[in-house]
């Protein structure tokens, strides 16, 4: 794979099994995009769409030749996206809030969670982000129709519409400390670099 550079590590190996079918795929600028099928992300390295940042040391073998299996590949050329605003959807409110009830920081499982209207809907509360949150049974039920004012109930923090990036990666949580820890080499890098020039 002409051009590509990465960095096998020991370490990769135990995000194997979570990433063995998810690749996390960055822009140019290094931002995080989405996450990739290992198969999309292979043809976008032979065809020399992307490089690879960062790969297990298990080989994917054909006849002829072996490819590392990515844990993290870099497109080439930036891509400019254009503002993805995100649904409000059941899901995304739950993966927003980490599962978390966000009245009482219970966490009992995605099937014993509800996702209620901070405003009540029935008084004309709207269907959107700052106005839906992640809440257990016990709590909808407590809360009812009534604001959280009204049921003496607090929110741990202000509902806020995500970014899609921050969606992507919260969906993958060994996609995002990856992303964290490469990050945190790229500073301290351009930090080195910086005090080098310094000196």
């Amino acid at each position: 794979m002409k051009g590509a550079v990465y960095a096998p590590s020991r370490s990769a190996n135990r995000f194997l099994e979570p990433m063995s079918k998810q690749v996390l795929v960055l822009n140019a600028s290094y931002e995080p995009l989405s996450l990739v099928s290992v198969r999309r992300a292979i043809v976008l390295l032979l065809h020399e769409k992307a490089e690879m940042v960062e790969a297990t040391q298990q080989m994917l073998r054909s006849c002829s030749t072996a490819y590392p299996v990515p844990l993290v590949i870099r497109l080439v050329h930036y891509v400019r996206l254009p503002h993805r605003k995100v649904p409000a959807t059941r899901a995304a409110v739950m993966l927003r809030d980490a599962y978390v009830c966000q009245y009482c920081g219970a966490t009992p499982g995605r099937h014993n969670l509800t996702v209620d209207h901070v405003f009540p809907r029935s008084r004309g509360g709207s269907h959107d982000w700052d106005n839906l949150v992640t809440a257990c049974t016990r709590c909808n039920q407590r809360k009812g129709s009534r604001t959280p004012e009204e049921a003496d109930m607090s929110l741990l923090r202000r509902p806020v519409e995500p970014s899609y990036v921050a969606l992507v990666l919260l969906s993958n949580p060994t996609a995002a400390q990856r992303w964290e820890q490469m990050m945190g080499v790229l500073r301290g890098n351009a930090e080195a670099a910086a005090n080098a020039s310094v000196a």
